[in-house]
């Protein structure tokens, strides 16, 4: 369960009429294959994505999953979010950066475990992910050789297009498809982020239920309160969390809403926090600083029973009082504060609230009058680099 309160530390914002005509736009966008979860991924992909993941999971040791922005960060949101904070990786991740250090070390670590990689991309064509894919299937080929490596290859991609595409057919590799009309921040409750999730052994079933509980309206009414904000002169939302293990969520929520609606010289910037720890770093400035943001605080009520003796209180309660009191001191100075509060960090939630931003960021974005589903800012330095590295 959630509860959203968007009146406690916020202004008055009266919400427009526009509610069923962004609705209507949406349903009917080219690219929001999303929007709909039933038509964008079926009973029986679901059931092949959790038997895949259920077979490669019990005879192998890791997942390395390769890909960039979409392809990575909501998948890893949701494992982060439930996994514990120490122990073993079954899912890691590759093919986010140019490091080779980081590819070297990785190789390094995983080399004597039995491995899975998934390699996530549309077009197949993206440097980054394609730098590691090349690099970690060569030592896999010399691994495993070239009969064997069937049983560790899985590829996610367009379902009949692209360089992944054609390379999953020739080798008869088992793959997933992204769904026409679906980008990749939006592709969390695809193949794309339900399959690592499910190698990780958590419900996506109840994850997809989730997302389909979802209230629209709220969503429509949040998306309102930041196109206020954004109109009287907010530039930042800050994401903040009083849970360290929604770190990347937070970093899901920045590509989703910096890309959707960063356009045009338009848009929030979004970034996120962690609190309590960034309370004596950023919270200065925060209280204090030009006021140029707002907060979205996401918080959960019940983590573990850690009971404090010396304050005769649950340590989850001791969070929450910390939280409220932050966001009514920072209304003090006009800085304001959203609230949403899960009743626990589970599978039913992380669903409810991936499906809830969607809709606001692409909601948001038409009230913004930018295209939500375009990135053409990103192909700007893309552009540049091949200019050098394909002469």
């Amino acid at each position: 369960m959630i509860k959203f309160d968007f009146e406690s530390y916020m202004p008055k914002v009266e919400l427009n009429n526009s509610y069923e005509e962004l609705k209507d736009i949406l349903k009917n966008d080219s690219m929001s294959g999303w929007f709909n979860i039933d038509k964008m991924i079926s009973n029986e992909e679901v059931m092949d994505i959790k038997k895949t993941a259920l077979e490669l999971s019990s005879v192998n040791d890791v997942l390395l999953v390769i890909g960039i922005g979409g392809s990575f960060l909501g998948a890893k949101a949701v494992n982060d979010a439930l996994s514990a904070y120490f122990g073993d990786d079954l899912v890691i991740f590759a093919g986010t950066s140019l490091s080779s250090e980081y590819l070297i070390e990785l190789w390094d670590f995983i080399m004597d475990k039995d491995i899975v990689i998934n390699v996530v991309s549309k077009s197949g064509g993206t440097l980054e992910p394609s730098i590691a894919f090349d690099y970690f299937y060569e030592k896999l080929l010399s691994k495993y050789g070239e009969q064997e490596l069937k049983n560790h290859i899985v590829i996610t991609t367009d379902q009949s297009s692209g360089k992944l595409r054609a390379f999953a057919q020739k080798n008869n590799y088992k793959s997933f498809i992204i769904p026409a009309g679906v980008g990749g921040r939006y592709s969390v409750l695809s193949a794309v982020g339900l399959f690592p999730i499910a190698f990780a052994g958590f419900d996506i079933d109840v994850l997809l239920k989730g997302a389909k509980e979802v209230d629209i309206s709220l969503a429509y009414k949040y998306a309102c309160i930041r196109n206020y904000l954004y109109g009287v002169g907010k530039k930042v939302e800050s994401y903040t969390f009083y849970e360290p293990k929604l770190l990347y969520f937070g970093e899901w929520l920045k590509q989703l809403f910096a890309e959707s609606q960063g356009k045009n010289g338009k848009g929030l910037f979004p970034t996120c926090s962690i609190n309590t720890r960034d309370l004596h770093s950023l919270g200065q400035f925060y209280q204090e600083g030009s006021k140029i943001l707002f907060e979205t605080v996401i918080i959960a009520d019940r983590t573990s029973d850690l009971y404090l003796n010396n304050y005769n209180m649950p340590m989850d309660n001791l969070n929450g009082i910390a939280a409220s009191k932050v966001a009514l001191a920072h209304l003090k100075n006009e800085v304001y504060s959203n609230f949403i509060v899960m009743d626990e960090i589970n599978e039913y939630n992380m669903g409810y609230l991936i499906y809830f931003f969607e809709v606001a960021a692409a909601m948001g974005g038409y009230m913004l009058d930018v295209n939500p589903f375009d990135q053409p800012g990103v192909s700007e330095y893309k552009n540049l680099i091949n200019e050098v590295i394909n002469k």
